[in-house]
């Protein structure tokens, strides 16, 4: 007869060790908040696309007056003080320009011109000399297209500033939710920043910044740069 109690009294013996592990499995209360953080610095580095574009009878001759032109406008950069580093072909185009039969019979399109066009990037580290690069390489020639984009050689230093800001916002939003549900806050248990299409965060703004130009040159805006951060953060909630 003893035997037979021996496996109840086991199981009983088990009984409070696996209520006590269920209870460490329980999910602790928690808390997600998105933190948001921006910084704004002015920018240090323009990046000036220009384009030549040249038409004649034959691709040669098309070639050789686009390269002229682009070693002239090559030539005035350097000689504005932009050092070869910052000089890069970008793209070189060379398309034939059809006539087309306007009757519409059985006349082939017959090419009647050459178009050739060389793209030339500039990187103008002396944000002041961008209206004067761009109004020296019109009058070399420059003639197609075109493009200026503001933004900072080292922007690390301000996203840094806008993820540090980020978190003190989540932290902020997380305690004004607690204290309001009348629970504490506790530690930070997850935190990952924010990735969408086209990473990483931040994302670039302009804001309106008013750059000082000579008065003959291009009036350029050089505006500000927005580094923008989002923080998902986790945090734990004490009863």
């Amino acid at each position: 007869m003893r035997r037979r109690y021996l496996p109840l009294l086991a199981a009983a013996m088990v009984l409070p060790h696996a209520a006590h592990a269920q209870e460490a499995r329980q999910p602790v209360p928690r808390i997600v908040v998105v933190g948001e953080g921006e910084a704004a610095v002015a920018p240090d580095l323009a990046i000036v696309t220009l384009s030549v574009l040249r038409e004649s009878d034959t691709a040669r001759a098309a070639l050789d007056e686009a390269n002229k032109a682009a070693a002239e406008v090559i030539a005035a950069m350097k000689e504005a003080g932009i050092e070869a580093r910052d000089l890069q072909t970008g793209g070189l185009q060379i398309n034939p320009r059809y006539v087309y039969p306007q009757n519409g019979g059985e006349e082939q399109p017959r090419i009647v011109a050459y178009q050739v066009t060389n793209t030339l990037t500039v990187r103008v580290r002396d944000i002041a000399k961008v209206g004067e690069i761009v109004d020296r390489s019109v009058t070399l020639g420059v003639n197609q297209g075109g493009s200026i984009a503001f933004t900072n050689d080292d922007p690390s230093a301000a996203r840094a500033e806008a993820r540090r800001l980020a978190v003190n916002d989540a932290i902020a939003r997380a305690r004004t939710l607690a204290e309001a549900a009348g629970v504490g806050l506790g530690p930070i248990i997850e935190m990952s920043e924010q990735s969408h299409a086209q990473p990483p965060m931040p994302m670039v703004a302009s804001r309106a910044y008013r750059m000082e130009a000579q008065s003959d040159a291009v009036p350029v805006e050089a505006g500000e740069n927005v580094y923008r951060v989002q923080i998902n953060a986790t945090f734990e909630l004490k009863q």
